[in-house]
């Protein structure tokens, strides 16, 4: 009953058929991996508040020269809570503008912080309002605290699509927080990743606004994994569907090219119907014909003959 499945046409559907769910299950997984990605993301955010800070230079490779950043940590350390000590550098601070935080607009405050082998750490201290006069005026910050410090925050990642870097108010004036193209406008080596700033000994300045972290979306990725699996099973249901179909139209003795005679003869009726309508139209207009001719004759013969 099933032997034409033996056929080219249906071992080539097969193969298909195991193609494409190989690849929506690969899908599948690739979606899993990137919700389980997520999902640790979002617990190094939750127990940030729980959880003992490590060494920075623990977890972090330190960069080796002026210029260039260490190297980037993966998304497997973002948000990683970490303490480093040394003493901020106010000379070389940035302010990277047009950062919303609450609906506002204004900037955040990211300065240098120079540790005992002479590399540094971008921290970003805090967001500030933009001043009255607009995005592009001074901003009020609070000065950094001279002396020892000690901070306690989260690892940022680099952001991507460096902007132009300028000097304006004093600080070094971006729109992009990309280490790459910070690192050249800096005359120290300069760790791949900045750290937001949570806890500072001494405190903070309480004008600076904390920065929000937000969640990833995990679950998104986790019902596209399940729908891809879903699909993948799908195309086996389908396959089976058409076998059983055509098995039962070969049982009941129906022939797989019975659909394109049907077609034919449905083709044939049309072309019958065309004529008979043909045919009828002229039977009409013979008989308007013969109709005319007669009321022809007959006003011809009541016609009074002329003396």
């Amino acid at each position: 009953m099933y032997r034409f499945l033996l056929t080219p046409r249906w071992l080539a559907a097969a193969a298909l058929t195991v193609v494409a769910s190989v690849v929506m299950v690969m899908l599948g997984n690739w979606q899993l991996h990137r919700y389980q990605e997520r999902t640790a993301i979002n617990d190094r955010i939750d127990a940030a508040n729980t959880v003992d800070a490590v060494a920075l230079t623990s977890v972090l490779t330190a960069p080796t020269a002026a210029g260039t950043p260490g190297a980037a940590p993966g998304k497997a350390l973002a948000w990683t809570k970490v303490t480093l000590s040394g003493r901020y550098d106010p000379a070389n601070e940035i302010q990277a503008r047009g950062r919303t935080v609450g609906s506002k607009v204004g900037f955040e405050i990211l300065t240098p912080l120079l540790l005992e082998d002479g590399t540094a750490v971008l921290v970003d201290r805090g967001w500030v309002p933009a001043p009255p006069g607009g995005a592009l005026a001074a901003p009020e910050v609070p000065p950094a605290p001279t002396g020892q410090v000690t901070v306690v925050g989260q690892i940022h990642l680099s952001e991507s699509r460096p902007a132009p870097v300028d000097r304006r108010d004093g600080r070094l004036d971006t729109r992009r927080i990309s280490l790459p193209r910070l690192a050249t406008e800096l005359p120290f080596p300069v760790y791949g990743a900045y750290v937001l700033l949570t806890e500072q000994t001494p405190a903070a300045d309480p004008a600076f606004v904390p920065i929000p972290i937000p969640h990833e979306d995990s679950w998104q990725n986790g019902g596209y994994a399940v729908q891809w699996w879903v699909f993948a099973g799908m195309v086996f249901v389908l396959y089976g569907w058409q076998a059983r179909r055509e098995a039962l139209e070969s049982a009941s003795g129906k022939p797989s090219g019975a659909r394109p005679a049907r077609k034919a003869d449905r083709s044939r009726d049309r072309v019958e119907a065309a004529d008979q309508r043909k045919a009828s139209r002229d039977r009409v207009e013979e008989a308007d014909r013969r109709a005319a001719a007669s009321r022809s004759a007959t006003v011809t013969a009541d016609r009074p003959e002329s003396d």
